[in-house]
């Protein structure tokens, strides 16, 4: 099978480059992305008998930087390299000074068979749901164990893989244990066929997160009397609600201030030209070297890796994507461990688990529609016992359900 798939996706690269050689024409940033890819691992000093890492974005890198932190304390001695696939995940893992950092190049021989060779893996770890058939493939033909760390499968990769079992399989051979994060993730990996022995339930790293910060993860203490809501992860045509629930907010509470952060940096002009519309002033965080001072309404993070310092002095966090079965939520633990009441919506498939978890402690608010969002800050805020034992019991939660870290670090040795 590997023959025929490499035919095929070698075809298929084939009749692209026609359009991806005017992209990058084009442009400038497509081009910059396709040199990160195409150098890969060809920057680092070359390593040998490496634990590699590979993580897909913003919140597996943040997972990445804890496994890294967890090893290296337990005494790792291997050198640790750590792959991502998307932009962000690069940009924050480079500002993170995380170690041996690349892209990961395009899924194909040609250009994953240098990575091998310069970097010579020892073991490679995947971070949640990043599967790649040419790299596990490779895995498999060099005898390089996988594990896959903090699993996680949704019902519609188990309806898109089920229709294709006998490639899943082929896929995954490399795998040698799959460390999900709940029972129904297991379940769904054992309906596709993946055998009983193979997978173990560790639970959610994601628990563990904000017990093991380090000091400089939560310098930025914002020492203010101001009722700070904090609307993170967003995505579009949920900042429009934001600022209408903001707006109405601060007539009844004009000591409340409203911090904006987008899911992805890249629409921070777009949610800048929206915040105007509603005649809002506006602060840019990166315009801001101390908060001490700041006196705004509103705002923006269009920085990476500062949303943690701002959920935990937060009053009340809304985490977005929720309200869009195409995006499926997002981190909600980040500002539960902080002991911060959390609201979300309903469309929680890549946080299934922790969405029952915290509704049914009472630490988090689950919303069908972003219509009633005004409504359930406006009742936090008028009760402010409330609004506390939302707070502790959302932190409680979390501390209960943790300990993943440490099975994996096990599974790892």
């Amino acid at each position: 099978m590997d023959f025929l798939y490499y035919i095929l996706t070698g075809g298929l690269l084939l009749l692209a480059s026609p359009f991806i050689l005017l992209r990058a024409l084009i442009s400038s940033s497509f081009r910059n992305q396709l040199k990160e890819r195409m150098t890969g691992a060809s920057l680092l000093p070359k390593l040998q008998n490496t634990l590699w890492l590979h993580a897909s974005s913003v919140g597996e890198v943040r997972l990445a930087k804890t496994i890294i932190a967890g090893l290296i304390q337990e005494g790792e001695t291997r050198p640790i390299a750590l792959s991502t696939f998307s932009p962000t995940g690069y940009a924050l893992a480079k500002e993170e000074n995380l170690p041996n950092v690349f892209r990961l190049p395009l899924d194909f021989p040609i250009w994953l068979n240098p990575v091998f060779e310069h970097i010579q893996p020892s073991q490679l770890i995947l971070i949640e749901a990043e599967l790649w058939p040419v790299l596990l493939r490779q895995c498999q033909s060099r005898s390089i164990p996988v594990v896959q760390m903090n699993g996680r499968v949704s019902e519609k990769s188990v309806q898109r893989y089920g229709l294709f079992k006998a490639f899943f399989l082929w896929m995954t051979q490399a795998i040698q244990k799959f460390s999900m994060r709940s029972a129904t993730d297991a379940d769904r990996l054992q309906q596709l066929g993946i055998a009983k022995e193979k997978i173990l339930v560790t639970g959610n790293i994601k628990f563990d997160l904000t017990t093991v910060q380090t000091e400089n993860d939560l310098q930025q203490e914002w020492k203010t009397d101001k009722t700070i809501l904090v609307f993170g992860s967003t995505r579009p045509g949920e900042e429009g609600p934001i600022m209408e629930a903001l707006v109405e907010l601060r007539k009844e509470f004009p000591n409340s201030v409203g911090v904006i952060a987008p899911r992805h940096m890249r629409r921070c002009r777009e949610v800048e030209d929206l915040i105007r519309e509603f005649k809002t002033d506006y602060t840019l965080l990166s315009q801001q070297d101390d908060l001490s001072n700041w006196a705004g309404t509103v705002l923006l993070v269009d920085s990476l890796g500062k949303l943690n310092s701002f959920y935990k002095n937060a009053t009340v966090a809304y985490v977005g994507g929720g309200f869009n079965p195409r995006f499926g939520g997002h981190n909600i633990l980040e500002p539960a461990g902080f002991g911060t009441p959390v609201l979300f919506g309903k469309f929680m498939s890549n946080f299934e688990e922790e969405a029952k978890l915290l509704s049914q402690s009472g630490g988090g608010i689950q919303m069908q529609n972003i219509e009633e969002l005004a409504p359930n800050l406006a009742r936090l805020l008028k009760n402010p016992a409330e609004c506390q034992k939302l707070g502790e019991l959302a932190a409680t939660t979390v501390k209960t359900n943790g300990g993943a870290l440490r099975k994996n670090l096990e599974l790892v040795r």
